[in-house]
Parts: C-alpha cells; structure tokens; sequence
C-alpha cells in the first residue's frame, strides 16, 4: 500500500491555545489513523523523542560530539554545550562568601560547602572527612597503593591521571605562572598562589604549643609532628629518625657521599643546592643580618638569631652531670661527648683523639705547618683565626683581667687563671720522676726535659741551653745590634719585640 503524508501544521501552535484539549485529541487520533493507514507524519509534527527514533542507533558510551576547541568529546550534546562553557571565560555563578566564580550552578553549590563546613562523606580507614563524594573516592586510592598511571620519563607512579600531568610540567621545564613581585616561576598556578601569600606577610596558621605562624596549613600540620614527638621516617643504615620523609631522603645524601654542587670559587662540595647557595653568601662578604645590640653582622638570618640569644643571657640548656648552661641544644649535646670519654675522632699522624670532628680538623693544621693567620705588627703566624685574635690583645697594651690578691693584670683570661693558681699554692701537676710539682702543666712539662736529656735549645754564640725553643729565639736578640723595635710615643728602639712591650707599659702608666 502507497504511503501518504498527511500535514497537520506547526505543533507550536498547540501551546498556549485555547483550543488546546481539543486540537491535542485530534492530534492523538490522527496518529492512530496513521498507524494503521500506514502514513508518514511530517517532521513538525512529531515528537522529539520519536524523530530521534529514527536515528541511527548509538552504541552505550560512545561518545560522538566533540569540542572543537580542544578535542574533548561527550556522549551527549547537552555535556558538550555545558563543557563549551568554559572556553568562553564566562562564569554568571558567583559565590556570595568569597567572590569565587563558576560557569556551572553546580559547581557553586558545591563550592559552598566548603564554606559551611560540612563534610558528610568519610574515609572508612583513617576517618577523613569531604565535602564531595567524588573527593572521598579519589582519597581512598590512597589507602588502596594502587598507582596505575606511571610517568614515563622518571617511573614515578601516581593514583590519578590528573598529578602525573601536572607531573609531566617538571620534566618539561615549562613554567609559564610568574610572580610579579620577585620574578619566580611555577609549573602550576596552584603553586604561583601559595607562594603569593609569602609575599603579603599573612601567617593565619598558628601553632597552639608554641605560637609559631605559618602562610600555609600544610606548613604547620608538618610543624606540630616536631611538638608530637613521632619520628615515623627511620634511616635504614645509621637509624636515624625524622618526622618528615623529605628530611629522611636529603639526610641519606650524607651517607651516599654523592655531592653534586660545587663551589666555584672554593671548590668545596654540597650535597643539596640549597646548601652551595648559602656558602656562596660567604664568598660575596654581604652580611645583611645586623644585630641591633653590638652591630655584629651575619650573612644568614638563622646566624643572628643564634648569636642574640648571648644578648638575652637565657641558657636554657643544662648539663645534668655538671651544670653547665648553654644557649643551644646543639653546644649541650656536643658537650656531653667530653663526660662520656667517647673520643672517636683520631689524628692518624700522632694518634691524638678528640670528641667532635672539627677539633680533630683544627688540631691537624699543628701537622700540616701551614699557619695562614698572620700578626701585621710583629709577623707572628697562628694556625687559627681565634689564636691571632687573642695574641693581638697584647699588643694594644690593653690589660682587662685584673688578679684581685696582687693587682697584676693580663690580657687574656686564660693568663689571669694561670697566674691565680700561684696564689692557691696548688700545684696539681707533679713530675713523675722526681716529685717536683708544678702549678702549670706547661711548667712541668718543661721540666721533664731535665729527666729525658732531650729537646734541649743551644744557643751558638754563647753555648747557653734553654728548654724551649721560644726562649731561645728570645734570647738570640741579645746577640744582635739590630734594633728593629721603635716606640711610637719616644721613639726609643729595641732588640725584641717583648722588650719594646714592657717598655710602653711605662708610658700606659703615666
């Protein structure tokens, strides 16, 4: 039987009609006709439903509409038009707390439960609350160990397809987010925000032990593992404990021996970046931290910080065994190796021990002869900076430690405590010869040469012996008519240059 169209006009029309029950009746019975007529309906007047009937049949999950902006594509063409939204940088749903802006109503409202607070969905295994159940699953991969989407550059494995993209930036060297107060770069404008926030001075993380202020959350929930005490991250060759695995992994560079950064200037070696770049201040002589009180200046902040403590004169760290007090955990710990006995750090040329490394790398210059601290008045050489300081004291004349029973005074410290041990009558050191005793040890160690026969100074001019080299260096000057040694104030000369010191005493006493 031959098929006919029959028009019934714009369905549209239907709508607002006040012959609309009617006409619909019409509409249904002509459809029944139709149907067993066998006549085609106009497009107009079918439903939208039926006409998509008609299409060719799509397979589930097939997805045929694609965005030509970037190539994304949807199963349906309703995600396509709301996908579409994003492109065009408009976003009509504002939110009324924060100012935040979405191109989906959605999206808003679920925005918004952040600021209410609630988090209805929780993680079964550690009790982590969420806003969104999608956010909960994505968690739980955590918990699972599952990591399917690997990095092909570096192997390194993540829970979800998002991270190692943002992963991929790394290897790709691209950062296209820039501050624009310092100039820094970030692969991720996540990243850019929440270094923003060191710039504004905001610190609205708070530390309720001991008060300390961080920019972020994260800093601070990293913080209070210092206050718990849980060093979860152990070492697996010295066992060593951290509670941070970053701390774990920089520390066990120290045990691979591998130091990659290198100074140019000095050639000394750093295992971590960051460590070359604060030596490298060193080397430049900019000393930027200032402290207020004496004017001392330091090249790192955390030099300043240390060194205002001797200001302040709080001790807070306490030797149990002797009492003694110090500013720094760090001095208290380095001290109780002396009680301990424990000297592992041995001079391989003489077999002399000592309790910390740097002791040992200090005694060793004695070995190596090299003294590259010099006196610019009287050329003397030390093998440390400290030593050339204190000599320079005796040369300025100026004698601050006084001895209260005899009114003699002294330079250093040390002079003074040697001297008031004559007063005592204590002679602790005795000779093991022949029970001489001694109040200092330097003294009684001269006297052993007396026993041994040994180490003894001749003097070539005039055959006279003397226990010490700088004796006889002294006493070599009598032999010259060389008198290098003026007075600044009579202009008077002198042979040695402890003659010319005694000789200006004369004039500090006028």
């Amino acid at each position: 039987m031959e098929k006919h169209v029959y028009p019934l006009g714009d369905m549209n029309e239907l709508k607002g009609s006040y012959e609309l029950n009617f006409r619909f009746l019409v509409f249904i019975t002509t459809l029944i006709v139709a149907h067993h007529c066998n006549v085609i309906l106009p497009p107009e007047a079918r439903s939208q439903r039926s006409q998509e009937a008609d299409k060719p049949h799509r397979r589930k999950g097939e997805k045929t509409y694609s965005c030509d902006e970037c190539g994304k594509s949807f199963t349906l063409a309703q995600s396509l038009k709301t996908h579409q939204v994003i492109h065009s940088g408009v976003k009509p749903y504002s939110c009324d707390l924060c100012g935040k802006s979405f191109t989906r109503a959605g999206s808003l409202k679920t925005h918004q439960l952040i600021h209410s607070g609630v988090k209805p969905y929780s993680c079964d295994l550690c009790g982590k609350s969420f806003t969104r159940a999608g956010s909960l699953k994505t968690h739980q991969l955590i918990h699972s160990g599952v990591k399917p989407y690997s990095c092909d550059l570096c192997g390194k494995s993540f829970t979800r397809a998002g991270d190692l993209k943002q992963h991929k930036l790394i290897h790709s060297g691209v950062k296209p987010y820039s501050c624009d107060l310092c100039g820094k770069s970030f692969t991720q404008a996540g990243d850019l925000k929440r270094h923003q926030i060191i710039h504004s001075g905001v610190k609205p993380y708070s530390c309720e032990f001991c008060g300390k202020s961080f920019t972020l959350a994260q800093n601070l929930k990293q913080h209070k593992l210092i206050h718990s005490g849980v060093k979860p991250y152990s070492c697996d060759l010295c066992g060593k404990s951290f509670t941070q695995a970053g701390d774990l992994k920089t520390h066990k560079l120290i045990h691979s021996g591998v130091k990659p950064y290198s100074c140019d200037f000095c050639g000394k070696s750093f295992t971590q970046a960051g460590d070359l770049k604060k030596h490298q201040v060193i080397h430049s002589g900019v000393k930027p931290y200032g402290c207020e009180l004496c004017g001392k200046s330091f090249t790192r902040a955390g030099h300043l910080k240390r060194h205002q403590l001797i200001h302040s004169g709080v001790k807070p760290y306490s030797c149990d065994l002797c009492g003694k007090s110090f500013t720094r955990a760090g001095d208290l710990k380095q001290h109780q190796l002396i009680h301990s006995g424990f000297k592992a750090h041995s001079c391989e040329l003489c077999g002399k021990s000592f309790t910390l490394a740097g002791h040992l790398k200090r005694h060793q210059l004695i070995h190596s002869g090299f003294k590259a601290h010099s006196c610019e008045l009287c050329g003397k050489s030390f093998t440390r900076a400290g030593h050339l300081k204190r000599h320079q004291i005796t040369h300025s004349g100026f004698k601050a430690h006084s001895c209260e029973l005899c009114g003699k005074t002294f330079a250093l410290n040390s002079d003074l405590q040697r001297h008031l041990v004559t007063h005592s009558g204590i002679k602790a050191y005795s000779c093991d010869v022949c029970g001489k005793s001694f109040s200092n040890k330097h003294y009684r160690n001269i006297h052993l040469r007396i026993h041994t026969g040994n180490d003894f100074y001749f003097c070539d001019q005039c055959g006279k012996l003397f226990a010490t080299d700088a004796q006889l260096k002294r006493h070599m000057f009598s032999h010259t008519e060389e008198r290098p040694y003026k007075c600044d104030l009579c202009e008077k000369t002198f042979k040695a240059p402890h003659q010319l010191n005694q000789h200006q005493q004369i004039h500090t006493r006028k």
